[in-house]
């Protein structure tokens, strides 16, 4: 049996030669068999393949004796959600996010929604797979379960009602889950949305959900121009990450985000923890001092974030890669929480998104994450830290490698699944060095890869 599907944090595989029903049956028997999980929340995104697969699932979870659940269509963080607030001993989304259509996938946690990744449980479900099964003396029961409602009274709490103000906002589903929120959403918020490709449709008409890729903004930014909307914000498939964009159409770098958030979250509690991936730090921890928080880095990933932040009971947690991580979420990660904390600072401040962030770009410009493939990633990277730890303010290894001078900085670091180095470069209030020393660095892992 193929099980290439199972990678270090989720399933992800073409459908039918890598994931598909039978599959997917074992994979919610064995779920059941190294968890020990009696009640099980069950959720799938739009695609077209993730009902049937989705149904397999819970089969194979109710054969081994385990309540399942159904929550029906959704996104990943109402599987969260519902997992967390519903007490439950697991829960499981049916996804494959932003991969393309004819791919699905799985993502799981276990109570009070802990990923299980390959360290803590994905591993064991993939070997168990292997083995024959036995039907549980007692099989397990189904029960659709209605969680909107709960939900959307949840992400309203992150926000005050009374400081909202109207506004025009610009959101794109990218025909994934997101619009059903929105619409839901919708009736309790004074702002007018403009809806792009908002009819959730696993075909994809308008190309997979994700607005990383630089040819699926211009929809949304189109969009802000025309309607002379105060934001855009589009989303990924299973709309666990958001991306914004500003009055002017522009897409901001996720970086930025996290300041933004880490601000607007701390001027609620009054300071706190706030975690933060090592790529990009020096806006972050500028903003998080100013606020009364304390700024804690994490290794990139949600896996480490969510574990990081529940070991310092952290507020809020940010990725320059649009995740968003929130206590009071079960230290989950959410795609509607960030913009409805964004619209609130733009009602309150009555500034411009554009001014809120400009400010923090001229103070610390970046140069967004650059990805190259290198042969030889481990003596790439070991080459440069060799060479310019010389003279370095403070070198640190959370993450790869990050090297820090006085007036500038970089992180290198390898991927974990493909033979990529991925660079970010900052500076303080100086774009021509940090485009300088980004120059300087990549012709140098250019020279370095080509020595071989």
């Amino acid at each position: 049996m193929d099980l290439s599907c199972f990678k270090a944090y989720d399933l992800r595989g073409r459908v039918p030669d890598q994931l598909n029903p039978v599959l997917a049956e074992k994979i919610g028997r064995a779920y059941v068999e190294v968890t020990g999980a009696k009640k099980v929340i069950v959720g799938y995104d739009i695609r077209l393949s993730s009902p049937e697969i989705a149904e397999a699932l819970s089969s194979g979870l109710m054969a081994a004796g385990a309540d399942v659940f159904d929550i029906g269509l959704c996104g990943t963080e109402q599987v969260y959600f519902a997992t967390s607030h519903y007490k439950m001993d697991g829960g499981i989304m049916v996804t494959a996010s932003h991969n393309p259509k004819d791919h699905n996938g799985m993502k799981m946690v276990g109570p009070e929604s802990r990923p299980i990744s390959s360290d803590n449980g994905l591993n064991e479900i993939r070997d168990r797979v292997l083995e024959p099964f036995a039907d549980a003396a007692q099989q397990g029961s189904y029960e659709p379960l209605e969680v909107m409602s709960a939900y959307v009274d949840h992400l309203l709490g992150y926000i005050d009602a009374a400081s909202l103000k109207p506004m025009t906002i610009v959101c794109n589903a990218g025909n994934g889950g997101a619009g059903l929120v929105i619409d839901e959403l919708e009736q309790h918020l004074p702002f007018e949305f403009v809806k792009v490709h908002h009819q959730p449709d696993g075909h994809f008409p308008n190309g997979v959900p994700n607005p990383i890729l630089r040819e699926n903004r211009a929809a949304t930014a189109d969009a802000v121009i025309e309607q002379g909307a105060a934001m855009g914000i589009a989303w990924d498939g299973d709309y666990d990450r958001c991306f914004f964009f500003d009055e002017n159409g522009r897409f901001i770098e996720g970086y930025y985000i996290v300041g933004l958030l880490a601000d607007q979250f701390l001027r609620k509690t009054g300071g706190g923890k706030v975690i933060h991936d090592p790529r990009l730090t020096w806006n972050t921890l500028d903003l998080v001092k100013a606020a009364g928080g304390e700024a804690i880095e994490s290794k990139t990933g949600h896996a480490f974030i969510k574990q990081r932040m529940r070991d310092e009971d952290a507020v809020y947690g940010g990725e320059m890669s649009a995740h968003h991580y929130f206590r009071d979420f079960a230290y989950c990660d959410s795609g509607m929480i960030p913009w409805l904390l964004v619209a609130e600072r733009l009602c309150q401040s009555g500034q411009t998104l554009s001014s809120l962030i400009d400010a923090r770009i001229e103070a610390y410009p970046a140069s967004g994450e650059i990805n190259r493939t290198i042969a030889d990633p481990p003596k790439v990277i070991a080459a440069i830290e060799a060479k310019y730890s010389v003279g370095a303010k403070s070198v640190s290894h959370v993450d790869g490698v990050s090297i820090e001078f006085d007036d500038w900085r970089f992180n290198l670091r390898m991927s974990n699944t493909e033979p990529v180095v991925r660079l970010n470069v900052e500076s303080r209030a100086n774009i021509p060095l940090m485009e300088e020393k980004t120059k300087e660095l990549l012709a140098e892992m250019d020279r370095l890869n080509e020595e071989g």
